[in-house]
This record gives C-alpha cells, structure tokens and sequence, in this order.
C-alpha cells in the first residue's frame, strides 16, 4: 500500500474517538494526519496526548486524508461521511451508520458511486467470543439475545434500539442470512424520552425466530446470544468472552467431555465443547481490517450496506414501538 494510502484523519476525538486513537496509533499501516473536533478541550486533550495536529477545518483534513475514521455523534455521521465520500475518501464510521434511513441510504449511494470502502464499526463482529463461535453456527432456527448495561448519559441521544441493540441486529443478520417476516416490539422509556428497555421478536423468512432484549438501566452488565440449531446449541458469552457448544457427538469429536442421554429414539451421545478462544482487542482488529480491505481492495468486514440493514430492522423496532404506544393511548 502506497504512503497516501497510510494516511487517515479522525472525526471526533471525545470519549469513543480516545479509544480509536490508542489503536490507531500502533498499527503500523496507518498514519494520522491529524483530526477534526469542534471541542475546545477534547482537542487540547488530544493534541497533547497524542502529539497530533488538530485540523480546525474539516475539508482541509479530508484533503490530507486517503480515509477518514468518524467518531463523531450520530447526527454527525451524514454530514461528514457524504462530504468524505462525494471526495472519494475511505470512510470507517461508528454505528449506527447514520441518523435516519433516508441518510442511511444516500450513503450506500455515494459510497457506490465513489468506488471506495466503507466500514460500519459494529465491534462485537470482531469479539473473540463471536469469532469462536463461527465455525460452528450452521442454520439457526431459534436464536435468544440478552444486552443489558448500566444507566450511562453517554449514548442516550438515540433510543436503546440505535445505541445498544443494533449491535445484536447486526450480528443476528449475520447469523440468520435470511430476509426478515414480521417484527413484533415493545419498549419503555424510562429515563430518557425514547425507549430505553425493549424488547423483541423477529420472524425470518426460512423459519428462524429470535427474541432479542436490551437494557440500559440494568443493575448489571450482559450481553449473551444463544443459539439453537437442529444438531446444538451455542452459547455465546460477549462480556466474559466465552463460548459453549453442546451438540450430538460425532466420530471427530474425540477429544471432548460427552455423556449418553436416552431418548424416544434411542440412545444419543452428547458432546460438550468450549472452543479456544483467542483475546484479541476488537477496535484495533476492526480498524486493521478496514486498512487491509484498502490495501487489497477487498469487500469490508462490516460493509455500509450491512450497517444499512441492520439500520432498516432497528427502525422497524421503533415503528412498531411506536405504534404500540400510540394504540395503547
């Protein structure tokens, strides 16, 4: 990868952007130019810790860029992204990938027109607990998720369905690869003026069902998806970075726990496994691939159009909160 192709500007250097940079700035592929936030203190953090030159006009930042990295709010997201792409940029940008579907989907429109790589950075893709998990999910017929967090203002611009659970939608389209049938919600709000606990059943169009609940004023912290298929099940823990499969043993599974059950149809032997799991640092493995699908000229790991459909599920959860709640009234 030439020089130019190094150079990345950052958008945003508050809470979330601090992370990107720690990041950023060990991997060896990539280069600040510097960064874009209209914060007074942020960016004095930033040009002090970092040692990095703050931009204080966006455009001039986008010109010494090959790709941007936006970790701005979501009602950033659009503005900075259509200027980038409409100058041919690369463009990593956080979830969700804008602030309305109409947004949402003039960027899939710019970023096919450009001819360049959008990453959407819906993380837990890239969680070793997932990854694990991968080699074994094969066609889910039901699958449960449980996101539950403690009460944070950060995040709370957007409903729990945009901060939280679209990370599940996302990784649930991912799984299920199937289009979506029918949606049933319902949401509370609680602390905030939109819906800050949900939850919801989603149906597919191949017979796979998923009850999806998120949280944000929970006691404590989860963030568990199960997944039931015909031969097992698979348990995936996101927080502990844990994974458990239990399925029908097979002659290759010689090296794992198992037990025989009797059942109507005779005896089963019943294999139990917890996959290796390799620790990783998900921002920094995301953002390495978002260089390497520059570098070869691959497709994305969270491409824009992956953060388009778990966009356009996330808001057919808030129609039909919304509706619920206009009905109940």
């Amino acid at each position: 990868m030439q020089d130019s192709k190094r150079k990345i500007g950052i958008f945003g250097v508050g809470h979330l952007g601090k992370f990107h940079l720690n990041n950023w700035m060990v991997i060896p592929d990539a280069e600040i130019v510097g960064f874009f936030d209209p914060n007074d203190e942020q960016a004095a953090f930033a040009e002090k810790e970092y040692g990095i030159k703050r931009f204080h006009n966006a455009d001039d930042l986008m010109d010494a860029c090959h790709a941007i990295d936006i970790v701005a709010p979501t009602n950033l997201h659009f503005e900075i992204a259509e200027k980038a792409l409409r100058k041919s940029k690369h463009v990593f940008v956080e979830k969700p990938l804008a602030a309305t579907m109409e947004e949402a989907r003039q960027l899939v429109k710019l970023a096919k027109e450009a001819h360049v790589k959008v990453q959407v950075g819906h993380v837990e893709r890239f969680n070793p607990a997932y990854l694990a998990a991968m080699d074994y999910v094969k066609q889910p017929m039901f699958v449960e998720v449980h996101r539950l967090a403690q009460f944070n203002p950060r995040g709370t611009e957007v409903s729990v369905i945009l901060d939280l659970m679209i990370h599940d939608i996302d990784i649930l389209l991912s799984l299920v690869n199937s289009p979506v049938k029918n949606i049933s919600a319902s949401g509370v709000a609680v602390m905030t003026d939109t819906p800050d606990i949900a939850n919801v059943r989603i149906e597919f169009n191949n017979g796979c069902v998923a009850n999806l609940t998120s949280s944000r004023i929970s006691m404590k912290k989860m963030r568990k998806i199960r997944v039931f298929q015909k031969d097992a099940y698979i348990g995936i823990d996101l927080l502990a970075k844990k994974t458990e499969i239990i399925k029908l043993k097979e002659d290759s599974d010689m090296n794992v726990f198992s037990f025989d059950l009797e059942t109507p149809k005779g005896k089963k032997s019943i294999a139990i496994a917890n996959p290796d799991i390799r620790d990783n640092n998900a921002i920094k493995m995301e953002l390495e691939a978002f260089v390497q699908s520059i570098r070869d000229d691959k497709k994305t790991a969270v491409s824009e159009v992956d953060g388009f459909l778990a966009m356009d599920v996330a808001h057919q959860i808030l129609d039909k909160i919304s509706s619920t709640v206009i009905l109940d009234n």
